[in-house]
């Protein structure tokens, strides 16, 4: 995206938001729609927003967990980084009982299974197998997360969590250490049905291998730079995967003939014709996963109605075990009255493209960062910084205005090396929490 293109949003900040709510077993769906009145005889941009939100099934009847805890256990690890690791995976353990599968596994110039995957009856013999664990050598990170997928795949059911937790606090060196292997390999499991969770401890770790990882299995990422905030994560990193409603969630969305959808924001997807295809591994309870899709709508007269989206969601659900489906529809009406459509406007639709945008707009930054083009990486950022809080003062919206506050320190930051390492990690971790719509970290 071009520095310009990224105010191209405020040219629709002030239009409105028509929604339809649809709701099932398990899963809220709410398709909306950038107004339901748009300004007749003129061509417009506007954005489709399909969220979908887990309810809550209760701790009763919860979905059961299938989870690998890998341990990087490399001579970096050692000392409190060790010691605040086993720490947190201890605490894990004690989040799940008798219906859960855990497996540790445990890498540094080898790999070894120090639990393998086991219904967790007896947390006292787990948590004292955690204790074992000390750090040597270097690092096999692949072979570790491949070892982890293997435990999960002795237990692998759709009707559980599937998932590896990798912590890391060092580069791979041996085996295969690019982002696109282990991207390549985080897209494999997400095929048969495993997510991947990233933690990057200290500033020793590769965050380009380590967010390609989670990405392409559909997982979290944390950057935890004090090793006290392992437990942090890790807590919500749980809570995450013992409020799983709904998998394997399948969106398509078919544009009647005239509406165009230009980009997505906010998840992969693929764009044919006038039709939208993406899936999400997971929904969490009581927490909204969306897609954004930046439509053109063809002019009309006034008082005329259009249709502009039909949206079918098919997915597994938790709570029954079966499939389930849930669709949508959204029409906008056009007039001649700027206040009518300016008075409609959704903040919160508007201010989640907002945030999508921006978080665009510093990765572009990280790359022209890392190309040694630092003035052109200053400029870009601070563009977004004004655009961060143009929108906030259009919207009235607390959160954007954070964002600039920390887009500010990212573009001091950029400029110094001794400062870029810790400022990539954060702008990577930040960019992808928004974009995955990530919500376990404060």
């Amino acid at each position: 995206m071009k520095p310009t293109a990224i105010f191209s949003i405020l040219s629709v900040i002030f239009i409105s938001i028509f929604t339809v709510n649809l709701s099932a077993a398990t899963v809220n769906l709410e398709v909306s729609v950038s107004n339901p009145f748009l300004i007749a005889n003129q061509e417009q941009s506007i954005f489709l927003k399909v969220g979908l939100t887990g309810l809550d099934l209760g701790e009763e009847r919860r979905t059961p967990a299938n989870v690998s805890i890998v341990l990087d256990r490399s001579g970096s690890m050692d000392g409190e980084k060790m010691a605040r690791a086993k720490e947190a995976a201890s605490i894990a353990i004690s989040m799940l009982d008798d219906r859960d599968i855990v497996s540790i596994v445990t890498y540094s110039d080898t790999v070894s299974v120090l639990v393998p995957a086991t219904r967790v009856s007896d947390r006292n013999y787990i948590q004292s197998r955690i204790e074992t664990v000390f750090a040597d050598g270097s690092t096999a990170l692949f072979a570790g997360v491949s070892k982890g997928a293997d435990e999960v795949s002795k237990f692998l059911e759709q009707n559980s969590v599937n998932r590896v937790i990798l912590l890391s606090d060092g580069l791979a060196n041996i085996g295969p250490d690019s982002p696109r292997a282990l991207g390549s390999l985080g897209e494999s499991l997400k095929r048969s049905g495993v997510s991947v969770t990233t933690i990057g401890l200290g500033l020793g770790y590769n965050e380009d291998l380590m967010v390609q990882l989670a990405q392409q299995s559909d997982g979290n990422h944390a950057f935890v730079e004090n090793y006290n905030d392992l437990t942090r994560i890790f807590r919500y990193e749980f809570q995450d995967i013992l409020s799983v409603v709904a998998q394997d969630v399948k969106i398509e969305i078919n544009c009647p003939e005239g509406i165009v959808p230009l980009r997505i924001l906010g998840r992969d997807a693929e764009i044919i014709g006038n039709k939208v295809y993406t899936s999400i591994s997971q929904i969490y309870s009581n927490q909204e996963k969306y897609l954004l899709v930046e439509l053109t709508v063809p002019s009309s007269q006034a008082g005329s109605r259009m249709n502009v989206a039909d949206v079918k969601i098919d997915y597994s659900d938790m709570k029954s075990k079966r499939s389930n489906q849930l669709s949508g529809r959204t029409t906008v009406e056009f007039t001649k009255s700027e206040e009518t459509v300016e008075k409609a406007v959704d903040k919160e639709t508007v201010i989640d493209a907002v945030k999508q945008i921006s978080a665009e707009a510093s990765e572009e930054a990280i790359i022209l960062r890392d190309e040694g083009k630092v003035e052109e990486a200053q400029a870009l950022l601070k563009e977004n910084t004004d655009y961060l809080f143009g929108a906030a003062s259009a919207l009235e919206s607390e959160e954007l205005m954070i964002l600039g506050d920390i887009n500010v320190l990212d573009m001091e930051a950029i400029e110094d090396d001794a400062e870029w390492n810790e400022s990539r990690k954060r702008m990577k971790a930040s960019s992808y929490e928004i974009q995955s719509q990530q919500s376990y970290s404060d």
